[in-house]
């Protein structure tokens, strides 16, 4: 099970209570929340990750020479901001898998990965995404479904009583992903995954599990309290 991080994130709307240090290092209950994440992908076997980097990278690999894991961790970096897209295709070079995971560096969703990944491989997916169901939200996005859960469309944000949204946790087909030839700079979710949802076999792999992202001052403060716990 191999496992792209997206931890190259400025942090931008925590640098009021973070400073300078990059979000993925943002201390969560005593640790860099990439802490959690790593200690979340050891429960889930995973066998080898690739760290995408970018600011303030060094401290980041500072503070992995210190650490110790069950799994192979390498690093990839960005010189400059590649946008989402890029950066998954940056990582995915470095990929020895066919089938990857690919999870956000500053969101926690307690996915079934073993699950998620016997769903991908019975759907002949294409793309997969991790889907958490919400309920009174305008933060996110709807990503909508048919019945067998085959994603449909993605809408726009806006206030919404309930619905399905990305939990930031994909398994993409390296082969796949490679074919479409996209731009050095792209993202991901507008280039890649509107582009082609209506031409190709995307999944939803709805759960119901822990999810938190931790890129607003609320909802890092809530996880310093779920963490602790």
């Amino acid at each position: 099970m191999e496992c792209i991080v997206l931890a190259g994130g400025l942090g931008t709307r925590l640098q009021g209570v973070i400073g300078a240090t990059p979000k993925c290092m943002a201390m969560v209950a005593g640790q860099p929340f990439l802490y959690h994440i790593l200690q979340y992908l050891t429960t889930q076997k995973c066998t080898r990750v690739i760290l995408s980097l970018g600011y303030k990278h060094e401290q980041v690999s500072n503070w992995l020479i210190a650490t110790d894991w069950d799994f192979e961790i390498t690093t990839v970096l960005e010189y400059e901001p590649l946008g989402t897209g890029g950066g998954i295709v940056l990582a995915m070079a470095a990929a020895k898998e066919e089938q990857v995971f690919v999870l956000n560096g500053d969101t926690m969703f307690a996915v079934d990965l073993q699950k998620m990944m016997q769903f991908h491989r019975s759907h002949k997916s294409a793309t997969t995404l991790a889907l958490k169901p919400l309920q009174n939200f305008d933060r996110y996005g709807v990503v909508r479904c048919d019945t067998v859960g085959k994603i449909i469309a993605f809408e726009e944000k806006k206030q919404q009583e309930s619905g399905t949204v990305n939990g930031g946790i994909y398994i993409l087909e390296k082969a796949f992903l490679i074919s479409k030839k996209m731009p050095e700079k792209f993202s991901f979710e507008k280039d890649y995954l509107e582009a082609f949802v209506s031409a190709h076999q995307f999944w939803g792999f709805e759960c119901n599990q822990y999810f938190i992202d931790i890129g607003v001052p609320c909802d890092y403060e809530q996880a310093q309290k779920d963490f602790e716990q």
